[in-house]
């Protein structure tokens, strides 16, 4: 059996969410194998969902897939499901697209976004059946590229990358548009020149700034600082800058919903508020502007070519983005029928205006608005240099509130520098002034939904020298707890603090600490941040730092020491951080250098270039929808289709909205739901069970303009995948029964084989011959001439049900048997009523079982061929 044939029977309804594996996606590139020199995977160190979403992964994605010589694959850390079955059957951890065992690729790039991402990262590594560490992969692969090159990228890798320096071949620093297609190219041509691994690694190191090869040098053991090994490779290692690329953000369109199930289009690259605590914005600099009519014209470009309707507006900082207003209303103008919404990340909430209010407005709802105050206190806000007053928050909560929002979305801290328990309690009784002050009659209590995190210093911060308590986290959020007890209207949400002790830990930690990652993952942990088994993953790294002879708080370095992350280059002047530093103590506050003068951080220069802030277009008026009431349809088609091969393992919700997206594309004027949350108007008749086949599922249609069915057919197959075919389109009378409420029969077509651990015994004891033709007829016979077949149903209460089966089967008849296992195929067909009164293939399996006395017969495949 092959790897592929391997996986397509892993891959089955059975499992949970089977389309995350299938690399079918509108969008997903299929290149050759052997007509590329370098194979990439981007292995993406999380479920699906949350990797489909990621902007980074999908840009990179497209650019790689566009080198020449070069393909681009993908693969995703395995549900738990998955991840017990490639271990029960010894199958390598494969790529989506090419379904090829992860260790046939040249290189694998991980993205390490957060510091306990990199247990995930060896649970893939260990499930693609590849050596943990550079060192062993270079031992068993030393003079080709028999084993792939193993390397990250993301926030966490351009951070401090030494205490995975152990896992990774290099890790590529900043922004990888430009870096990882020279990475490609430079490795082409090591791989035809018949490079070994090692004079491969030194190419990278010597030819591409931003890469970061380990091996090439040596940690102090005792400072953790990094020096290099050899003369020829780079003292510091350059962060990459690139220019943001809204038009690489058209690309996968997943036919599962994913975290963030819409189109994100970055606006703004970098940030230089100058928040003291946030690494991305110290990491990102400078700050770069997209032309605003790039971005309009790459979100119609998108609607036309993925069928997203939802799109979100992308930057660290989205209100500096000084276009937002105009860019967020010409895009609602332009489309005004399209039912458009748009979303922001956490704004600036001095920045909120009326007009950006508009923005977030659409089809009589309103967007979901969040806000990051930060700290509860003006003085601590000072300290932190948030540069928001206490009238300016308030001025952004009213606004808010007088356009419609009555719940808002607040994330705070605790633990950060000079933090007092006043500055603690600020928090509650700052939430308890805005609603007090926001109090209108006539309308309900603003409510907030509120986040407290735990502040963790993060590496080339000025806080990065900075000292936190679990201990007073925990003390700290008992005193919000005992003060938001007074406060109506308040949903308050803890960070735990355990998590926050594990990213502190590793965030701020060298070398010596890859070990302690490894053994935390082999004791369980994984998938930390995700806070479904924090109690395992804490109790997994406790037991992994004392075996390590480590304790969970590190002493602080001095502030003039070497720190294991001073050999990065990310522009920022270390002197300056430590300035900021004392101006922190001071509570002086340093405006935004992209509005006001440079402050000599050391990012603008040759080597990262320079702010580049756009001036905002004219504003658009903004026409208020007030009309909620749907535009009548004026034709309805119902459409006969199938549903084969791969897509038999998309769900019915996901059926829906690929039909929605489809139709965008082809531009059908489809009907839509009035009120708040206006739907098309699409019906499928009767929801195939997941792993299903069909061909002769039923869909209505309604639309606002009138289209010849045939025309509707063409346009509508043109932006269906291949294994959803369009058998008939007719058009019926806008007021007859939906076909939900018509159908009564199913015809299907079973077919049926033996557990394979019972098939041994069942042949020793009754002979194939018997299970013939006749045999299997006679079954059917005695079935048909039952008058009563009655089985006992578990009800979704956990009831037992009787429920009569004889007077729902209409027809059935054998098709054929095969002659090595003896197992039948048959059709029937069976009762099909919209008060659920339905002949399943289980409920035939049943009676199947039951008359031959055959308990190990089960189905293996099943295709409904008709709805009638």
């Amino acid at each position: 059996m092959t790897l592929t044939q391997q996986i397509e029977n892993l891959i089955t309804a059975e499992i949970e969410k089977p389309a995350r594996y299938l690399g079918n996606e509108l969008g997903a590139v299929h290149k050759p194998w052997q007509s590329a020199t370098i194979r990439w995977s981007l292995t993406y160190p999380e479920v699906y969902e949350v990797a489909a979403s990621n902007l980074g992964h999908i840009i990179l994605y497209s650019i790689l897939n566009q080198q020449a010589g070069q393909l681009c694959d993908r693969a995703y850390l395995p549900a738990a499901d998955l991840t017990r079955k490639l271990r029960e059957t010894n199958t390598p951890l494969f790529a989506v697209e090419s379904k090829r065992s992860l260790v046939e690729f040249d290189i694998l790039g991980f993205s390490l976004s957060y510091e306990l991402g990199a247990t995930n990262i060896l649970e893939m590594l260990d499930l693609a059946q590849i050596p943990l560490t550079w060192r062993e992969r270079q031992a068993a692969s030393p003079n080709d590229l028999s084993l792939p090159l193993i390397f990250a990228g993301g926030q966490t890798a351009t951070s401090n990358p030494e205490p995975y320096a152990e896992f990774f071949d290099f890790l590529a620093m900043g922004d990888g548009e430009e870096c990882l297609p020279e990475i490609g190219a430079v490795l082409k041509t090591a791989k035809e020149t018949g490079k070994s691994r090692q004079e491969m690694l030194l190419d990278l190191a010597q030819q591409v700034p931003g890469v970061y090869v380990p091996q090439f040098y040596d940690s102090d053991p005792l400072t953790g600082a990094v020096k290099p090994n050899r003369p020829d490779v780079p003292a510091r290692i350059l962060r990459r800058v690139a220019t943001p690329m809204p038009e690489r953000s058209i690309g996968l369109v997943p036919y599962i919903e994913t975290v963030h199930d819409r189109l994100t289009i970055e606006i703004r690259r970098g940030c230089t508020r100058g928040c003291r605590f946030c690494q991305p914005g110290m990491l990102t600099r400078p700050a770069r502007d997209v032309e605003p009519e790039a971005i309009v014209n790459t979100v119609e470009k998108a609607m036309r070519e993925t069928g997203y309707n939802e799109f979100s507006l992308l930057s660290l900082s989205c209100s500096d983005y000084l276009a937002l207003p105009a860019v967020g209303l010409e895009i609602k103008e332009r489309f005004p029928d399209e039912h458009v919404t748009l979303s922001l990340p956490s704004q600036r909430v001095d920045r909120f205006d009326h007009n950006i209010a508009n923005v977030l407005k659409g089809d009589g709802r309103n967007q979901g608005l969040t806000f990051a105050p930060e700290a509860g206190t003006q003085r601590l806000r000072d300290v932190i240099n948030k540069d928001l007053t206490d009238a300016e928050l308030l001025r952004g909560i009213k606004i808010a509130h007088d356009e419609g929002w009555d719940k808002i979305k607040l994330y705070f801290m605790i633990g950060l520098p000079t933090e007092t328990d006043e500055d603690v309690l600020g928090i509650a009784r700052t939430i308890a002034w805005l609603q007090e002050q926001c109090r209108t009659k006539g309308r309900k209590r603003l409510n907030f939904n509120v986040t407290i995190s735990n502040f963790t210093p993060k590496p080339h911060t000025p806080f990065q020298w900075h000292g936190v308590s679990t201990t007073e986290f925990e003390r700290k959020q008992d005193l919000l707890r005992a003060e938001f007890r007074k406060i109506r209207g308040v949903k308050v949400n803890y960070t735990d603090v355990r998590i926050s002790a594990m990213e502190d830990f590793v965030g701020r930690g060298d070398r010596t600490l890859s070990q302690v990652i490894k053994h935390a993952w082999q004791k369980g942990a994984g998938m930390d941040s995700w806070f479904e088994n924090t109690q395992q993953a804490f109790a997994a790294w406790s037991r992994a730092i004392a075996e390590a002879g480590l304790q969970w708080k590190m002493p602080l370095p001095a502030l003039e020491a070497d720190l294991p992350w001073d050999h990065l280059d990310t522009g920022i002047d270390k002197q300056w951080l430590i300035d900021d530093w004392y101006q922190s103590l001071e509570a002086k506050v340093v405006p935004d250098c992209s509005f006001a003068k440079c402050y000599q951080c050391g990012v603008c220069g040759p080597s990262f270039g320079h702010n580049v802030v756009l001036k905002s277009p004219p504003i658009p008026e903004f026409l208020q929808q007030t009309n909620l009431e749907p535009i009548a349809s004026v034709q309805r088609l119902r459409m006969v289709f199938g549903k084969l091969g791969q897509m038999a393992l998309i769900s019915h919700l996901d059926l829906m909205r690929l039909f929605e997206r489809a139709a965008r594309r082809a531009q059908l004027p489809l009907s839509f739901t009035g009120g708040f949350h206006p739907g098309p108007r699409i019906a499928i008749a009767n929801a195939l069970p997941l792993g299903y086949c069909s061909n002769g599922e039923v869909a209505d249609f309604e639309l606002l303009e009138t289209i010849d069915p045939a025309e509707f057919k063409q346009r509508l197959a043109a932006k269906l995948p291949e294994d959803v075919p369009i058998l008939d389109v007719v058009e019926i009378d806008l007021k007859a029964k939906s076909a939900a409420r018509t159908i009564t029969r199913a015809e299907y077509t079973i077919e049926l084989g033996f557990d394979c651990g019972a098939i041994a015994e069942q042949i020793a004891n009754e002979p194939i011959e018997k299970r013939d033709r006749n045999y299997w007829q006679a079954v059917l016979d005695r079935i048909i001439a039952a008058p009563s077949i009655q089985m006992v149903k578990i009800t979704k209460s956990g009831k037992e049900k009787m429920i009569e089966l004889r007077d729902r089967l209409h027809e059935i008849e054998l098709i054929d048997v095969n002659p090595f296992m003896g197992s039948p195929k048959l059709r029937f067909v069976g009762s099909c009523l919209p008060n659920g009164d339905n002949l399943k293939p289980d409920y035939v399996l049943f009676m199947l079982q039951e008359f031959s006395n055959s308990q190990d017969l089960k189905i293996n495949r099943v295709t409904r061929e008709s709805l009638s």
